[in-house]
């Protein structure tokens, strides 16, 4: 398979720039160091972490997946971008954290080996790629039977619209301009559907709220602009 065949160039684009970069606090790369401890709350909620395969596709610069190695994690962190794998790989071995870093595609890691993870992470990739329903596929070839995919993406609502592009981007310009596009956001009844149609039941729907006064994100039931998703293979 061609691993950019379920990749748009520019997206891929978007994230290499932002690279060197990704490990700075204060840099582009904020929300996702303010999410993180939320995300990886949730994930331990949700699933056995300790001596567990877990992969982390779209991994970036492995914010998400050094959390999980520290919480005794097996990790692979998977990304088409070789320039914030690199960061990756430097900054896990600053940390002193054993994590496999590969430049691969899902679909292409599931052909070679399907049913191989405990745990599938997916954060804020899906309404990147130009075949989401294809990428969740792939997720659920990739995790043992009994096992869990947990993914993070935004509705598309208006509601996320307003919050994740008109305030992130160019009000409070938490994001780069173009970070999203509205129209790649997911409906949780699609994704839902797709994760059916992959043999993956849905277990639980959490929304993640942003409080621009504390600067704080929480989870809620709200899903009207991101939200987490937890599915078991069967």
């Amino acid at each position: 398979m061609n691993a950019t065949q379920n990749a748009d160039p520019a997206e891929l684009a978007k994230f290499t720039a932002l690279a060197q970069s990704w490990w700075d606090p204060a840099g582009p790369s904020k929300p996702l160091h303010e999410l993180n401890p939320l995300r990886t709350r949730y994930i331990e909620q949700a699933a056995a972490l300790r001596d567990a395969r877990v992969l982390d596709v779209g991994c970036g610069g492995g914010i998400l997946s050094e959390a999980l190695a520290l919480r005794g994690a097996h990790v692979m962190g998977i990304d088409l971008s070789q320039a914030v794998l690199d960061v990756a790989a430097l900054h896990a071995i600053e940390s002193k954290l054993a994590i496999d870093y590969r430049a691969v595609a899902a679909e292409e890691l599931a052909a070679a080996q399907p049913n191989a993870f405990d745990l599938v992470t997916c954060m804020e990739m899906l309404e990147h790629v130009p075949d989401p329903a294809a990428t969740l596929g792939a997720l659920a070839a990739l995790v043992k039977p009994g096992g869990d995919v947990i993914i993070s993406t935004l509705n598309r609502k208006p509601q996320a619209f307003a919050v994740a592009i008109l305030g992130a981007e160019y009000i409070a310009r938490m994001l780069p301009r173009g970070t999203h596009e509205y129209l790649k956001f997911i409906r949780p009844s699609e994704l839902a559907r797709w994760g059916r149609a992959a043999g993956l039941t849905l277990l639980d729907l959490t929304g993640i709220t942003y409080n621009p006064l504390t600067r704080a994100f929480r989870l809620s039931p709200n899903t009207d602009v991101n939200y987490l998703a937890h599915f078991k293979r069967a």
